[in-house]
């Protein structure tokens, strides 16, 4: 082929991948999409390398999805004159980023640590975080770079989220059937929530008015136990599991650090059942006992008490920001640190 028409075949093809691309970005923000980040191994584990801070400086959380809805980083970097450190990872037992402190001698600071008790108190390996936990260890250089770029592109595109908008996530949106002894993956609202650089995850004010697709996601919950009243672990897998918070808890605090432990608000389905699958005294209040740790319980304050979940287990973003707010105060009142402003 000619010099003249492989050039011209190639601005062709430039522009026509170009025109695609500008076409798809455009219609996913017509329709209202937010922008966010992939919550993938490669941000958790650039948020994990910050937790070395000045101690009171910064604050590190670790927990499930509720304290990543819930916490408005913003808020509390304002109100505190603080950095956040968010480690906390959606359907994710804690328990395993509490190790992974613990065990790391230079970690000294102040640890938050959010306890929604049917994954706080699970007797399963937690695969999701032991990806990011081996991540932090092995990832090569290139691995690193290729996460940067990724990061960078991110930014500026919508179209670049792929546990949204790429072909595998388009092919998860295909409505399968259970079968016997085989449980389909859940479909949320692509409108649900978006992460962002800090990995706070942020509900969008669509969804926070929007009951049908409110009432897509309780059914979610629903079909996943959240009203089943069956009693959490007890014996000899609920010790070993105090045990092993025990012994996290107390190497942070032996190198200086602070641990104090968080319930989060949860309402609706999860707000009746929870009480019963997991009674405090037996999970919650037990923890702060038997690691001898603060701890704030949503129901102990009446600036907390009454929030409203739209989904039953995590808070708007007008919400999140009232609840960062009283959670501060809580804190500063119970002298855990002193506001900056």
């Amino acid at each position: 082929m000619p010099t003249n028409l492989m050039t011209k075949a190639a601005i062709l093809m430039l522009s026509l991948v170009a025109i695609s691309v500008v076409s798809w970005e455009y219609f996913l923000r017509s329709q209202g999409h937010q922008r966010g980040y992939d919550d993938d191994e490669a941000l958790w584990a650039k948020n994990r390398s910050q937790v070395y801070g000045v101690t009171d400086k910064s604050t590190v959380f670790i927990g499930s999805s509720r304290i990543k809805f819930d916490l408005d980083i913003p808020t509390w970097e304002q109100k505190t004159g603080e950095d956040v450190v968010q480690l906390a990872m959606h359907g994710s037992c804690p328990l395993f980023a509490l190790e992974n402190l613990g065990d790391d001698e230079n970690f000294k600071g102040k640890l938050v640590v959010d306890v929604t008790e049917g994954l706080f108190f699970k007797k399963d390996d937690d695969e999701a975080m032991g990806k990011r936990i081996k991540y932090l260890k092995d990832a090569t250089p290139s691995e690193k770079v290729s996460a940067k770029l990724g990061m960078a592109v991110e930014s500026i595109f919508l179209f670049i989220d792929k546990e949204k908008f790429s072909l595998g996530a388009f092919l998860d949106d295909l409505r399968i059937s259970d079968r016997k002894g085989v449980r389909g993956g859940g479909i949320f609202p692509k409108k649900f929530a978006y992460v962002d650089f800090q990995r706070q995850e942020i509900m969008t004010d669509e969804f926070a008015v929007d009951t049908n697709m409110q009432r897509e996601v309780t059914d979610l919950w629903s079909k996943w136990g959240a009203l089943s009243d069956k009693h959490g672990v007890t014996g000899d897998t609920l010790q070993k599991i105090f045990t092993r918070v025990k012994t996290s808890v107390a190497k942070i605090k032996e190198r200086g650090g602070k641990v104090i432990f968080v319930r989060t608000p949860s309402s609706g389905g999860y707000g009746v059942h929870e009480p019963i699958s997991h009674p405090r005294s037996e999970y919650f209040d037990k923890l702060l006992s038997i690691t001898d740790s603060p701890g704030i319980h949503f129901k102990d304050y009446p600036e907390t008490k009454d929030f409203i979940c739209p989904e039953w287990s995590h808070l708007s973003k007008s919400d999140a920001v009232k609840y960062t707010t009283s959670l501060i105060k809580i804190m500063e009142n119970n002298q855990w640190f002193k506001t900056a402003n």
